[in-house]
């Protein structure tokens, strides 16, 4: 057995203070439970969380550990106006021209930390397709919860132009999330159908499902639901090495593949729900272009990925594209659709 790194911490004056400032940089909440004045306060990041504790002494000389952001739906440069923003102080340029390098800040106490390139600038020289990660599992989940978290009503009405509840539907896509995960989950996954957990529906014409949301807790416990089965796919997929195959009925994937199809589950539903409870939604676009190109890889290449992803999943029309009426991903990995072509 080893060990791994459960905090990175970080001493200062004002933990809630400088807490609120990182958590506006990651996108991520504080602990529920921490306040102002406390004496510490945790950052619940993937990974490893960061917890601030109060120290009296003052920084003196440069961090001899820092930490090294790399933006996820955004460049390097506009990053970094965001994070000044914030107020952040930037104290190190180390852009070079060829687009490469990097910017080290401070952040509201003078500890030093560096904004990188992010993945798609990196790639972009090369062409090669990014990767979808058990991040963009966690990302699509948390703005999925949020957008729907404020609707207290409307929960019974049809999701979109779904047969399904708006309630249904997140109990399919909780569901769904599941379903993906526990398909990495036996030490020798099957290659020849589902885990057999049992599916059935509530009712007549409702989704088969095994995971259902307890009616009592209305709908802040129908989301928990969605966020504990994203929790549970972003898991198994980053800690299932990446050369283990498990099936699906588009196609024997691999553990990228299920965060892919979690990701596409998520951001399609939750547009569904949205129409539904009359509320707006619009993924990020670097998200959906990463799940189209591992997905879809026959869907075109131009356009705003959000609408060329509803379209290649029959939700949308599109210029000089027929609208799809029955559609299906290629949940292969695409080293084995390459061999298999070849073959």
């Amino acid at each position: 057995m080893t060990s791994h790194v459960r905090h990175i911490t970080i001493d200062c004056a004002d933990p809630y203070a400088l807490g609120t400032f990182w958590s506006r940089v990651l996108g991520a909440p504080l602990a529920s439970d921490d306040f102002p004045g406390d004496p510490e306060a945790l950052l619940e990041t993937p990974g490893a969380a960061i917890l601030f504790v109060r120290n009296d002494d003052p920084k003196a000389v440069k961090n001899r550990v820092h930490l090294d952001i790399q933006p996820q739906d955004r460049t390097r440069d506009e990053e970094v106006e965001r994070l000044l923003a914030l107020g952040a102080t930037l104290v190190g340029d180390h852009r070079r021209p060829d687009g490469r390098g990097w910017a080290t800040l401070t952040d509201l106490e003078g500890n030093e930390f560096c904004v990188e390139c992010s993945a798609a600038e990196r790639a972009a020289p090369t062409g090669s397709r990014l990767p979808v990660t058990a991040d963009d599992v966690t990302s699509a989940v948390r703005l999925s919860v949020d957008a729907l978290a404020g609707a207290t009503e409307g929960w019974e009405a049809p999701a979109g132009t779904l047969e399904w509840t708006c309630w249904e539907t997140v109990e399919h896509l909780s569901d769904d999330l599941f379903a993906y995960a526990v398909q990495l989950g036996p030490r020798t996954p099957p290659l020849d159908g589902e885990v057999p957990y049992r599916w059935a529906p509530e009712r007549q014409g409702g989704p088969y499902n095994a995971v259902f949301a307890d009616r009592a807790a209305g709908p802040a416990g129908l989301l928990a639901t969605l966020e504990a089965s994203g929790a549970l796919l972003a898991s198994m997929a980053r800690t299932t090495p990446p050369e283990v195959r498990s099936y699906h009925g588009f196609g024997i994937s691999d553990p990228e593949g299920f965060a892919a199809m979690g990701v596409v589950e998520t951001l399609v539903h939750t547009h569904d729900v949205a129409e539904g409870l009359g509320l707006d939604w619009a993924p990020p676009a670097a998200l959906c272009d990463r799940v189209l190109a591992r997905l879809f890889p026959d869907a075109p290449a131009g356009g705003d990925r959000w609408t060329v992803l509803l379209w290649a999943t029959g939700r949308a029309e599109l210029p000089d594209h027929p609208r799809r009426t029955k559609w299906r991903w290629d949940g292969r990995p695409p080293a084995d659709q390459t061999a298999s072509s070849a073959g």
